[in-house]
């Protein structure tokens, strides 16, 4: 019984720091230089990449793969079984200032009405460097072509490429692109097109 609780512990790099209050699962690793403030939640199975800051309020689901040196701010949810790489950055913030001009001061960085909360559906993959504006949801399967800037929601399934994203296709389940054409009710690529599985662009 002590073996297998040792085996699903989370495994937590020496160098990364873990405030009070954020909830790791079981098996998921957490690498070097990570940054996890709480109060927060790390499902079960993820990778949390080198240098990450997940800051408070972030829920993250299960079997989430988070590459290096991603930000991750206030508001944003991640759903199960998604995929962000290297160096991508989400923004919460609608109207960011350094300044409070009527308080005189510098400005609040604590959440306030133009935090705007963000959703990564479950299975969508977000490519390397790409920046997410506040308040917007990425669908399910979608992907995010890397250096991206995504500045409106993202459909399910569909390939988002450029500055600023536009639709430029479709994906299958497995990410693959599905060939030209092809239904939006039924979107399935050539490798997966013989498997008894639909894939609908409202998963």
């Amino acid at each position: 019984m002590t073996g297998s609780r040792d085996e699903d512990a989370p495994r937590i790099h020496p160098t990364a720091l873990v405030e009070p209050g954020v909830r790791v699962g079981a098996r998921t690793v957490v690498w070097d230089g990570v940054h996890l403030r709480g109060p927060s939640t790390i499902g079960h199975d993820c990778i949390i990449g080198e240098k990450t800051y997940v800051a408070y309020g972030v829920e993250i689901g299960n079997f989430v793969k988070i590459n290096a040196m991603v930000y991750i701010p206030t508001g944003i949810t991640i759903e199960d079984r998604v995929m962000i790489a290297a160096g991508v950055v989400f923004t919460n913030d609608r109207y960011p200032r350094a300044f409070d001009e009527l308080r005189g001061g510098l400005a609040d960085s604590g959440p306030g009405e133009d935090t705007l909360p963000g959703r990564i559906k479950t299975g969508a993959t977000v490519g390397a460097g790409a920046v997410v504006g506040p308040g917007l949801t990425i669908g399910a399967y979608a992907m995010v072509g890397m250096g991206a800037v995504v500045t409106a929601d993202v459909p399910p399934h569909a390939l988002v490429i450029g500055n600023p994203a536009r639709v430029a296709g479709w994906v299958c389940l497995c990410g693959r692109p599905v060939p030209p054409g092809a239904s939006q009710v039924l979107l399935r690529c050539g490798r997966c097109a013989g498997e008894d599985r639909a894939v609908s662009l409202h998963d």
